[in-house]
């Protein structure tokens, strides 16, 4: 009998941002499997409720592709052995954490998953330092990039990179015609999601050229975020409502 696998976004590294979703997934786990940004105070904890633990982390200079291959082989295996894993990752496992990776190998491979949010550094260490990302009349827009690359790449961001937008709904055709004028192209992936992490989330998939015909199509009125890039066909190879959710 297959077991499942959760994976878990352990935030920033207080014990106390951990989600609530996140501590019951931790409570059911068989086994634990984490890695290196994972807080040193969540560890014990966990040390503390008897629960087995797996390192699983990255070092500088190791071969990630190898070790990722290994990590994703191992969560397989204990699932086939009908463990529930929490598969434990500092910030948020789809944020430069390669969650995306893992969850894609476990649809592949056929094994039951979840994907559990993780409170992010990208907002959450900032505000612990009182520095506001955002702020009326000083800035309106947040770049986000891994210090692996280039500033080249930063540069070429918005015509290569992933972009999220918030409140975007009404505005959604001039935001597509824009980037398509700037250079990105019309085919480009977009998606629309509707009241995000809630019962009635809705994810509507389409290109620049057809997203707002959709949008309105299927009469979208809720809060929504817009994602732009690449990253958002993963979500259809990741998509078999037999084996995952996400929330």
């Amino acid at each position: 009998m297959v077991g499942k696998v959760y994976i878990v976004g352990a935030g920033p590294g207080d014990p106390e941002l951990l989600t609530l979703k996140a501590l019951k997934a931790i409570e059911r786990a068989d086994v634990i499997l984490y890695d290196r940004l994972v807080g040193e105070e969540i560890l014990e904890m966990l040390k503390g409720m008897g629960k087995e633990l797996i390192y699983v982390g990255k070092n500088s200079g190791e071969r990630g592709y190898d070790r990722q291959m290994e990590i994703n082989e191992l969560m397989v295996r204990l699932a086939k052995e009908g463990k529930v894993v929490v598969r434990l990752k500092g910030g948020d496992p789809f944020v430069f954490g390669r969650g995306g990776l893992e969850a894609e190998f476990l649809a592949k491979h056929g094994v039951p998953f979840e994907v559990i949010p993780g409170v992010s550094s990208i907002s959450s260490v900032p505000t612990s330092a009182g520095i506001p990302l955002t702020h009326p009349g000083v800035s309106s827009s947040i770049l986000v990039v891994t210090g692996k690359d280039c500033v080249k790449k930063w540069q070429e961001s918005i015509l290569k990179g992933t972009l999220v937008i918030l409140m975007g709904r009404n505005n959604i055709k001039e935001i597509c015609d824009n980037l398509i004028r700037a250079g990105r192209s019309p085919d480009t992936p977009i998606a629309v999601i509707e009241n995000g992490t809630l019962k009635n989330q809705r994810t509507f998939f389409g290109t620049l050229k057809n997203i707002a015909e959709i949008v309105e199509r299927e009469n979208v009125r809720g809060p929504t975020l817009i994602v732009v890039g690449e990253v958002v066909n993963l979500a259809r190879r990741m998509v078999n409502p037999k084996i995952f959710s996400f929330l």
